[in-house]
């Protein structure tokens, strides 16, 4: 049944705000769970995190044992594997995002652009675009990987808000490859970069300012 919104808008459910509620406590409680680094956190522990009670905690487990995003052992808690399944569709969502600013960006510079995603100290290709009327260019396989802290790809991940929009590079992955990229940023959770990379030195001063924009464009698109 709807109640009556004093402030003359429509009709507000009766539940809606006990469910948002319960919502907002179930996601805490599996945030809580996945912030433990190595023991898995008791009932009474997360009960704590999320500030509730233990008969709080115990109710908002049964939807997220019964999609296996959590696992009980006794009184403690682990992430169950269906975190896995979500986190398998996490890359081609990304791709599929990204896709349409990566295409304008590879086409406009005449070089393979990309997304690339930080894993710990390792920088991951999780998107690639080459240009289509190049007569060569840089053939870049989704999933390679090097160390974060090197290549304009890693190093823009990295960058300050307050610092430099745009970071490039000189055969710090490859012998004669030239690379500028710049973060995403904006999307919480994600640290990631979009870039491009060519045989031929780039300017950066021209070609930067593209990839800002285009790492933007990918920003909104996954907001």
């Amino acid at each position: 049944m709807a109640r009556p919104d004093p402030r003359g808008r429509l009709p507000v459910p009766a539940g809606s705000k006990e469910s948002s509620l319960t919502l907002e406590r179930g996601l805490a409680l599996l945030q809580a769970v996945a912030d433990a680094e190595s023991e898995a956190p008791s009932i009474s522990e997360l009960a704590a995190a999320i500030g509730a009670s233990r008969a709080a905690v115990y109710r908002l487990l049964v939807p997220l044992q019964s999609r296996g995003l959590v696992r009980r052992e006794g009184s403690k808690v682990r992430l169950g594997l269906g975190v896995l399944r979500l986190a398998s569709n996490v890359l081609p969502q990304l791709r599929l995002a990204a896709q349409p600013a990566l295409r304008t960006l590879a086409e406009h510079v005449g070089a393979t652009s990309h997304l690339t995603v930080a894993d710990g100290t390792e920088a991951q290709a999780v998107a690639v675009v080459e240009p289509s009327w190049t007569a060569y260019h840089v053939a870049y396989r989704v999933g390679s990987r090097h160390p974060v802290h090197r290549g304009a790809a890693g190093k823009a991940i990295g960058l300050s808000v307050e610092g430099r929009q745009w970071v490039h590079s000189t055969g710090e992955l490859q012998p004669g490859a030239f690379g500028v990229a710049a973060p995403v940023r904006g999307v919480p959770g994600l640290r990631a970069s979009v870039g491009v990379v060519a045989l031929e030195k780039l300017d950066g001063d021209l070609v930067g300012p593209q990839v800002v924009r285009a790492a933007q464009e990918v920003a909104d698109a996954l907001r």
